[in-house]
């Protein structure tokens, strides 16, 4: 339901049609959602079906209409509710770049330090962008906070993996073998 959130919350700032939605979600919230455009056209008639928005055509000059998308009282009905909903819960993170750990033991040490260096490369580049990242106002700082910690975070435990293979002695695991 954080998806439906995402666009209710946007839509309480002001009626918006698809493509304002969506550039403004790339611009500035890329970073925490992975909302595509054909996925929120998806959500947003969703909502309208369940009363949360009302859709109206709007044209500008030639061009073709826009469908503009406004929120109605059940739609901030629905995102109070959302809301205390998704600040109320922890949903663990699960990261599929996670997996290949599990597996670790299949490399030889060298090669497993090189990709575990490569990865800590990419993260401190990640990291990075975020501190660039100008002070916003209001909430959405929260947001920027909220990654820069876990970019930190992920950093300090990287360097212990790399750390910890390091000072091992490693034996590439063959398979059908158990550790």
């Amino acid at each position: 339901m954080e998806r439906e959130l995402l666009l209710l919350g946007l839509l309480r700032q002001g009626a918006m049609h698809g493509y304002q939605l969506h550039d403004f979600i790339e611009r500035n919230l890329a970073f925490c959602t992975d909302l595509k455009k054909p996925t929120a056209y998806v959500l947003l008639d969703k909502m309208q079906a369940n009363g949360w928005v009302v859709v109206r055509e709007a044209r500008e000059g030639n061009r073709p209409p826009k469908r503009v998308y406004s929120l109605t009282p059940a739609g901030e009905e629905a995102f109070q509710r959302l809301l205390r909903e998704n600040l109320g819960a922890f949903i663990a993170a699960k990261t599929g770049s996670d997996i290949g750990l599990a597996f670790i033991d299949a490399l030889p040490k060298a090669e497993a330090l090189r990709l575990l260096n490569q990865r800590r490369a990419a993260l401190s580049a990640q990291l990075a962008e975020f501190e660039a990242v100008p002070q916003h106002q209001g909430s959405y700082q929260l947001l920027i906070d909220h990654q820069l910690h876990y970019l930190r975070g992920e950093l300090r435990w990287l360097d212990t993996v790399i750390a910890h293979i390091r000072s091992r002695r490693h034996v590439p695991q063959r398979h059908g073998e158990r550790t």
